[in-house]
């Protein structure tokens, strides 16, 4: 990215002012990739425990895949996930609240006396499972806003911080040979004039 400037001091006052911005916004842009870092690893792990916590619960009851067959799909259903946004390092993300499930009503004397067990199960299973893409949602999220940061971050310190101070280097060094040109102009002007004066 080339920067655009004059040689002349509103052009150097305006890239002073584009560089301390910069400078005083890149301490705070380092933070929050950190804190990005974190809270990626940190949701991460969780939706691996919770995929864990999943196969394990669903483990417990390979026992029971026999009774399953039995079971009516359509007792239970999934009515609506309750979710919330909060921010995250200055990023939304959705916090799952509450899933509210449906239940179909059923002969409890001619149903199976398991049927009561096998929808709860099923309930605890679903919030397993939501929960987990909930995390790893979170996770996709915090680490597209985590390298949008991370680019921010280099972009500044490798190429527009070096950028307005080079910049600022050349508009000064001009300044200042402009001013000893008008200096060395000046000078053989009032010896010319002495020179003038004395003949």
């Amino acid at each position: 990215m080339a920067i655009k400037y004059q040689f002349n001091k509103t052009s150097l006052n305006d890239l002073n002012k584009q560089l301390k911005v910069r400078t005083r916004a890149l301490p705070t842009l380092k933070n929050k990739e950190s804190a990005l870092r974190s809270e990626v690893k940190r949701a991460k792990d969780k939706a691996e425990e919770l995929q864990l916590a999943l196969s394990a619960k669903m483990k417990t009851y390979d026992n029971m895949v026999a009774l399953w067959t039995e079971f009516r799909s359509n007792l239970i259903e999934i009515r609506d996930v309750s979710m919330n946004i909060v921010k995250v390092a200055g990023v939304r993300i959705p916090l799952l609240e509450e899933v509210l499930f449906e239940e179909k009503t059923y002969n409890l004397f001619s149903a199976p006396f398991w049927y009561a067990d096998g929808i709860q199960i099923l309930k605890e299973l679903s919030i397993i499972g939501i929960e987990s893409e909930f995390y790893i949602a979170k996770m996709h999220i915090l680490d597209g806003a985590r390298k949008k940061t991370t680019q921010k971050v280099n972009l500044y310190e490798k190429v527009q911080i070096p950028g307005y101070q080079e910049a600022i280097r050349k508009i000064k060094r001009f300044m200042e040979d402009e001013e000893n040109l008008s200096k060395a102009g000046q000078k053989i002007v009032k010896q010319r004039q002495s020179k003038e004066v004395v003949q």
